[in-house]
């Protein structure tokens, strides 16, 4: 996607938004820009990409944002099981439904964690043709994060670009950060994730067979592969919508080892019984978003008491909004 240097083209909203997977990819001019991983994608990071487009496209340039894979924390913190609230597709897709022209992810690695501030920014400014950076009040890039505010706008007077700093979005209480919202999800506190995040927590995975309990208790339930790299909400029974083939139905989920059937098992499984809903997933793709957290998962004496507390939890799901 290249630009002639001095053309004037008139960038807005579209459909479908490129989306690049490394800076070697792409040519552009005059580009507005903003830079970070924006895991979750949350009203932070909302806040930031709205100004981006807003002024952007009244200066009639492009709107892109330069995002990295895998996390940070995974390359430079050896974190080989650290959790994600997005997945790289995930993410994409909510920055390009924010009005953005141009989606980078970058693949992050060391050699990249060592460049210096000077170094990679001259290669962002000579790729997109810099006009403008907007970045969060604490923000930083390269080798050592040196690359602060104050030193990318000492690098912005060489290069040719301003920067443009975003206050914090808070929740009333504390900076809304994705390292919170992990934490919320981790505990089962999908209703306060999701105030952060704009909008509910959600897990999406193909139904995969199970071993048809549910269907023997007349209380079918699709059983869902989630991507490794994904956070999954404590243990513990929820109020879902479910999203098949882009309509939407209420569920009831269990997030667990089902200890009444298999206690002896420690990975989660992630299952959902969807209300009103009679049809055969296998092999579909189900989106779940957790509304709210009914109880937390335990053993019942019999499968008869296990009966009664899920139609309890149904009749419970029913009357959220």
């Amino acid at each position: 996607m290249a630009l002639r240097s001095g053309s004037r083209r008139k960038f807005s909203s579209h459909k479908p938004v490129p989306h690049f997977n490394s800076l070697d990819e792409i040519t552009l001019q005059n580009a507005w820009l903003t830079i970070g991983v924006f895991d979750g994608v949350h009203r932070g990071h909302q806040e930031i990409i709205h100004r981006l487009t807003a002024g952007a496209h009244a200066d009639e340039a492009p709107a892109v944002v330069l995002t990295f894979f895998p996390h940070p924390a995974v390359v430079l913190g050896n974190k080989s099981d650290f959790k994600c609230l997005t997945t790289p597709e995930e993410r994409a897709v909510l920055i390009e439904s924010l009005g953005v022209d141009v989606v980078i992810t970058h693949p992050f690695d060391l050699a990249l964690a060592a460049q210096t501030a000077d170094e990679f920014m001259r290669r962002v400014a000579r790729t997109l043709g810099l006009r403008r950076l907007l970045v969060g009040y604490d923000f930083a890039l390269g080798h050592g994060r040196e690359g602060n505010v104050a030193r990318l706008t000492e690098l912005g007077k060489i290069l040719g670009y301003e920067v443009q700093t975003i206050p914090p979005v808070t929740n009333g209480q504390e900076t809304i950060s994705s390292t919170r919202i992990r934490q919320q999800i981790v505990a089962g506190e999908v209703t306060a994730a999701a105030a952060s995040l704009g909008r509910c927590y959600a897990l999406t995975g193909a139904v995969i067979h199970g071993d048809g309990r549910g269907k023997r208790i007349n209380i079918p339930t699709a059983n869902l592969e989630i991507p490794a790299e994904k956070v999954i909400p404590a243990n513990g029974v929820y109020a879902c919508w479910a999203w098949v083939s882009g309509k939407k139905y209420p569920s009831v989920t269990n997030v667990g080892i089902r200890p009444t059937f298999t206690p002896e098992e420690y990975a989660p499984h992630v299952e959902t019984h969807l209300l009103d809903f009679d049809r055969d997933l296998y092999g579909q793709e189900v989106r779940l978003e957790f509304v709210a957290r009914l109880r937390e998962e335990r053993r019942f004496p019999s499968v008869e008491a296990l009966v009664g507390q899920i139609q309890a939890d149904i009749r419970q799901a029913r009357e959220i909004p």
